[in-house]
């Protein structure tokens, strides 16, 4: 009797998910739709973005001004229906401008006590502009929250909101007045993505659309505890060995210390990629086949989120700057 009862929740879990696959592949298009009516082009972006959100992680935006990237995240927010906080980092920008500071007050009784104020982490999606225009010490306040999801101030411990995504923007270009992410920050983004520019047809919308009175009307698609969900669905999908295993050889491959590396990671990488990659191509994914409405991620899945998940985690040696070879190359080899 009681194998019987347990068969029967499970076949009743295994149906709530397969329609809970269906309502988050339906809300991905959804999702899509909304975005376009005020996001021209950079489809893939936008894919990644929300597979970064369905796994549960940060990312990195790289781009030269003007491409909308911060116009993305905020349409992002909307849709998602999730609270949108933007931190322009600046030289001067302390780390309790960003997670919040204590501040003296009267409790009505005539006496003092010290209140924590929170600052702009705590929202749902954190939109870290410029980041790397910060100092470290800033930049630093952000891997707590970004790695556990909490912010401690003064002995406290206070948990942000969930879900929590940290969307940051970097401008490739402009080094003055800049600070090199350290390789620890930029190992807690899942993803590093790329905002390259619109074709012509799209940089005629773009401006067409700028210039006239056209106003998005954009529509919250998911809620966060829908989100959340979702999330949880993503992590609950089977991975096939096979798959595992090619993630974490991808990962591998790309440590010049490692046997089976290749001629020209040795020759031109420094230093590979850790544990977390494969962690993160495995997650990915997932993210991608859920998004198709599938059960189970293949190797083309990660295939797919290869670049971006292993771009920011190669560091390269001068021999490689020296004869142009950027890791987008080297992953292509």
């Amino acid at each position: 009797m009681a194998t019987t009862t347990a068969r029967a929740a499970d076949a009743n879990a295994n149906a709530r998910d397969l329609e809970l696959l269906d309502k988050l592949a339906q809300a991905r298009k959804d999702l899509s739709v909304q975005i376009a009516k005020r996001i021209v082009g950079q489809q893939d972006v936008v894919e990644n973005l929300v597979a970064a959100i369905l796994a549960g992680g940060h990312v990195l935006l790289i781009g030269v001004p003007g491409l909308a990237k911060t116009l993305m995240i905020q349409t992002l927010s909307q849709a998602l229906d999730l609270s949108y906080s933007r931190v322009q980092f600046t030289p001067d920008l302390m780390p309790s401008d960003i997670t919040g500071t204590e501040l003296l007050e009267d409790d009505g009784t005539g006496r003092k006590q010290f209140r924590f104020t929170k600052g702009p982490v705590f929202a749902n999606i954190i939109l870290a502009d410029e980041i790397n225009r910060a100092p470290p010490k800033t930049q630093a306040a952000l891997l707590e929250a970004m790695q556990e999801h909490k912010v401690t101030a003064s002995g406290q411990t206070y948990q942000l909101p969930e879900p929590f995504f940290v969307l940051a923007t970097q401008n490739p270009i402009e080094h003055e007045g800049t600070y090199h992410l350290p390789e620890a920050q930029l190992d807690r983004f899942m993803f590093e993505l790329t905002v390259g520019y619109p074709s012509k047809e799209e940089e005629e919308q773009i401006v067409s659309q700028t210039t006239s009175a056209y106003k998005a009307d954009i529509k919250p698609v998911l809620r966060g505890d829908e989100i959340i969900e979702m999330q949880q669905l993503v992590r609950r999908m089977p991975a096939p060995p096979s798959v595992v295993e090619y993630a974490v050889q991808l990962a591998r491959s790309t440590r010049p210390g490692e046997p089976g590396a290749s001629p020209e990671i040795r020759k031109y990488v420094s230093y590979g990629s850790g544990p977390r990659a494969g962690q993160n191509l495995v997650l990915g994914a997932k993210a991608r086949a859920a998004m198709d409405g599938r059960s189970i991620p293949d190797l083309d899945d990660i295939r797919t989120v290869v670049p971006v998940v292993l771009r920011h985690r190669v560091v390269m040696n001068f021999q490689a700057e020296a004869e142009g070879v950027t890791v987008d190359k080297l992953l292509k080899l």
